[in-house]
């Protein structure tokens, strides 16, 4: 009789710890059976540990907000959460989602965006609003409004659910760290970054399509400068203000690459005064107005 009571008893702890083992299991490492696989997770700016487990357990993706905490402080952020947007693509444990929000793994492909030298804020805002779906084109025109020339052309790399202050964000930034080395030398120039950053955006637009790169932009940089020079009018198809009223116009008309700041900043001295582009993009060069209108003619008509 004591054998049975003893074998019984037996039972009974080894079945307890298989229940407290499968009860583990379930509250610690198998996510809810209505886990939303697919969905995408926003933490915002000032979001507390608390209020997103808040969030996670409303939306099923958790069990237990008091073990997610515990996770998130075990891997080491304490109270505070990375903000991003999280993408969980299938069924995870508890632990592997305090461990993505613990260490910013957002697990979202990125998206890739190359923004040409000489694109304007419009064309920039094109540019994202296809490929970003919390961009918006009307605060992202408003915001870059002053910015124009200051957002680098680059190939930048977003999360679809960046949005428009991100993208402005990173494109300045990205301006700062290129100019960085080129600020003494624009500092010797006597000119201000504003008056280089505009003629930049000139040359820019008047050398795109130029087939010998970065010759011939040095060569319209010093032909522009010395029409400023002249008290001449700069006559810039990309600038229609720039036949109306003489001098730079009052601010970048684009986003110029490294190559047409650098053109700008150290122009190249000729007897030229007038260019202009063929139909296959070469550059002819005029000393004389004269000698302008006969390229016209020869290589235009």
């Amino acid at each position: 009789m004591r054998d049975y009571f003893y074998a019984n008893r037996f039972l009974f702890y080894v079945f307890g710890i298989i229940a407290f083992f499968i009860f583990s299991y379930v509250l610690l490492f198998s996510p809810p059976s209505n886990f939303p696989a697919g969905t995408t997770l926003k933490i915002s700016e000032g979001d507390s540990l608390h209020s997103v487990s808040y969030k996670l357990k409303a939306d099923h993706i958790i069990r237990s907000r008091t073990v997610f905490e515990a996770f998130v402080i075990l891997f080491g952020s304490e109270l505070r959460v990375r903000t991003a947007d999280y993408y969980f693509e299938n069924k995870l444990p508890v632990y592997e989602i305090a461990r993505r929000i613990s260490r910013g793994q957002h697990n979202m492909a990125p998206v890739v965006a190359t923004i040409p030298e000489g694109f304007d804020t419009g064309q920039i805002a094109d540019a994202f609003t296809s490929k970003l779906s919390n961009f918006s084109k009307d605060r992202f025109l408003s915001e870059a409004k002053s910015l124009e020339g200051y957002l680098f052309p680059d190939t930048y790399f977003f999360l679809s659910t960046d949005t428009e202050m991100d993208v402005i964000k990173s494109m300045r930034e990205n301006f700062d760290k290129k100019i960085l080395l080129l600020k003494p030398a624009i500092a010797l120039s006597k000119k201000s970054e504003k008056e280089i950053i505009t003629m930049a955006s000139l040359i820019e637009r008047e050398g795109k399509g130029e087939i010998r790169g970065q010759t011939d932009r040095v060569f319209i940089s010093g032909i522009l400068w010395k029409r400023l020079s002249m008290n001449m009018p700069l006559q810039v198809d990309a600038a229609p203000s720039t036949y109306k009223s003489r001098g730079l116009p009052e601010a970048p008309i684009a986003n110029p690459g490294l190559e047409s700041i650098k053109a700008a900043l150290y122009p190249k001295s000729s007897p030229y005064l007038y260019y202009l582009h063929d139909k296959n993009g070469l550059i002819h060069y005029a000393k004389s107005f004269s000698e302008h209108r006969q390229n016209i003619l020869k290589y235009l008509k």
